[in-house]
């Protein structure tokens, strides 16, 4: 959330970053008057007390010195500013309630280094790994989709007949590769010295709309026990998008020191998200699905050290990629493409080369989102209540937040069948990942099982 008196002394940079980022059903105009006249009200409700508390005074004395006629005057004119104060404070309070909804709905302004554009298009790719020894590819590799059908690994269908569409089962090697890839990412990420959280997966509405995922988002979200559009209350529970909401808002309402700083944690969740407005972009696979499981990382730092760390939560997201030997790219978000809460964020990109797309690299296949390693500034601590101490003696500021994945399990999953595919069909592990799953060195697939296995002259 945006300070109001970050509203106040810079509307024009707040107006044109909404512009920049393309928000244009933003009423700039009717939240700066709300806080005028908010601010005009609060300031008439003290005059009216001190003038007040000054007849008030009067009237003891008045009375003592006799005159009754003057006392009753004040007594009357007490009463009078008494009502008056009621309504003013109504009427403070109205424009109190409108003004914190519409700053609410205020995405953050983006960092100055964050480039200008109008979406996904005009992001800027600011680094490349791993194109220089490619590993020997079919030469048509198979899209993971018909893979994972293949091996019998992956069965969308028998997930969207217990569950719904955008669910799906892992099995065998399947499930097999997917946990040890939740292994080895918090593995890599306590190296660099992350401390576990395992952390609840229903959040409270408060939670969601300390990291921004409410107001603006609440049509992606499940609701548990409610419609996602109806009202809500803070109390109410939707099911973990990301493990940024638990984590972050651990500290909600809470004093850190400096001393605490920087506080890094990793946890590991199964997250639920909706997809709207995504409707048939991917309709097989496992890359835009309803849920999938996610190494999310966390970071809580001083505000002079944000930026710094944003450049090294990238390298640590990195890493997981680097030792699996998956190339991949990163990009600078420009400011079209920049979540809600974000300052800024760099997108890591895996190659998959199963499946070609217009804006994939020039060898063929398409880039997959694997991590959003993003800088909040005081945007999340200023919603949730985070705040540090710098010194025992001083009052408390806002700390900064950032958060990246560690990164998308399923996603990877994705760029590790078509990247480490073999002529035969079969799928060779990538070597970090043998010791988690028993030395094996290779998925060749399982039998299919039930009449459905059959052919259809069988």
């Amino acid at each position: 959330m945006l300070s109001r008196q970050y509203l106040r002394e810079h509307p024009e940079d707040v107006r044109a970053s909404l512009d920049d980022r393309g928000y244009d059903d933003t009423d700039l105009d009717r939240i700066l008057e709300l806080d005028d006249e908010w601010r005009a009200r609060k300031s008439e409700g003290d005059d009216l007390r001190h003038e007040r508390n000054e007849v008030s005074a009067k009237i003891g004395r008045l009375k003592q010195e006799g005159k009754e006629d003057e006392a009753e005057a004040a007594i009357e004119r007490s009463q009078e500013l008494k009502e008056r104060i009621q309504e003013v404070e109504s009427r403070a309070d109205e424009l109190e309630a409108e003004l914190e909804a519409r700053m609410l709905e205020l995405p953050n302004v983006p960092h100055g280094s964050v480039p200008v554009g109008a979406d996904e298009a005009d992001n800027v790719q600011v680094d490349r790994w791993g194109f220089d020894a490619l590993r020997a590819l079919p030469d048509e590799v198979t899209p993971h989709y018909d893979l994972g059908e293949d091996l019998d690994i992956i069965d969308e269908a028998r997930g969207a007949k217990t569950t719904g569409a955008g669910f799906y089962f892992l099995k065998g090697d399947g499930a097999r590769l997917e946990h040890a890839l939740i292994q080895f990412m918090l593995d890599v990420h306590r190296e660099q010295a992350y401390v576990d959280v395992f952390p609840p997966v229903p959040v409270k509405s408060a939670s969601m709309r300390g990291t921004g995922q409410l107001p603006k988002f609440n049509e992606d979200a499940y609701r548990v026990g409610g419609d996602e559009f109806e009202d809500y209350a803070d109390d109410d529970l939707w099911l973990c998008p990301t493990a940024e909401v638990p984590v972050t808002n651990m500290y909600a309402d809470e004093i850190l020191l400096r001393e605490d700083l920087p506080l890094k944690h990793q946890a590991y969740t199964p997250n639920f998200r909706r997809e709207a407005g995504e409707h048939g972009t991917e309709t097989r696979g496992i890359v835009r699905v309803h849920q999938f499981n996610k190494v999310e990382l966390v970071n809580f730092v001083e505000p002079d050290e944000s930026y710094d760390r944003l450049e090294r939560l990238v390298e640590e997201a990195a890493t997981v990629l680097e030792r699996l030997e998956l190339p991949y790219r990163v990009l600078s978000l420009c400011t079209g493409d920049l979540t809600f809460a974000s300052a800024k964020t760099y997108d890591l990109e895996v190659w998959a080369p199963g499946t070609d797309a217009d804006d994939g690299p020039e060898m063929g296949g398409r880039w997959l989102e694997v991590s959003s390693a993003s800088n909040f500034e005081e945007f999340q601590a200023r919603r949730a209540g985070i705040r540090y101490r710098p010194e025992h003696h001083e009052s408390a500021e806002y700390l900064h937040t950032l958060n990246a994945s560690g990164t998308a399990v399923g996603r990877v999953m994705v760029a590790i069948l078509e990247y480490y595919q073999n002529d035969d069909g079969t799928v060779t592990v990538p070597e970090v990942l043998r010791p988690y799953m028993g030395g094996q060195e290779v998925i060749e697939g399982h039998e299919k099982v039930g009449e459905s296995a059959l052919g259809a002259d069988d």
